[in-house]
């Protein structure tokens, strides 16, 4: 199956599809969605991406973050890929949106219309290591403090939606 992504204007209106890799190399507005999970004890889950991703690799970001494939559901999309990547779905509630614009050092360029969604989860977490080097449960203000003394540490998109998501439920 082709990797697309699904092209969109300002209004997350869809325009049409475009194979993945291509759309961040000419930096084309496409939708995504980031899921942000909890534990009961308020704690969020975070996943240190894996290596071999095609930008933002080893570095730490939300729970899962990706793109609906053309005609797919953005709830469907968003509980499919937290399955495949960290081997467990829960209960998911959008939060907002966002879009955000952000280049890295390859050359490639994130240009995402971002459908935030939340959860809550005890159990046990399986992640695919082709995803996923490695994973932890941080407070909000271990991770606020690590944002403003290592902020390098985790992607772009995370540095954006983190504090809006925290403005939002906790303020």
């Amino acid at each position: 199956m082709k990797d697309e992504v699904v092209l969109v204007t300002e209004s997350d209106e869809a325009i049409g599809s475009m194979d993945k890799l291509e759309a961040h190399k000419e930096a084309i507005l496409h939708r995504a969605f980031s899921v942000f999970i909890y534990n009961s004890k308020g704690e969020m889950l975070l996943q240190q991406r894996a290596k071999n991703k095609y930008h933002s690799a080893g570095l730490w970001t939300n729970a899962c973050c990706s793109h609906p494939r053309p005609g797919e559901d953005i709830f469907s999309a968003a509980n499919r890929r937290l399955f495949e990547e960290l081997g467990f779905t829960t209960l998911l509630k959008k939060e907002f949106e966002f879009t955000y614009k952000a280049s890295f050092e390859n050359g490639l360029t994130e240009y995402e219309y971002d459908h935030v969604f939340t959860g809550v989860f005890d159990g046990e977490v399986k992640p695919d290591k082709n995803e996923v080097s490695e994973f932890c449960f941080k407070s909000l203000d271990e991770i606020e403090n690590d944002l403003q003394n290592s902020g390098k540490m985790y992607t772009e998109w995370f540095k954006i939606a983190f504090p809006k998501l925290v403005s939002r439920q906790y303020h």
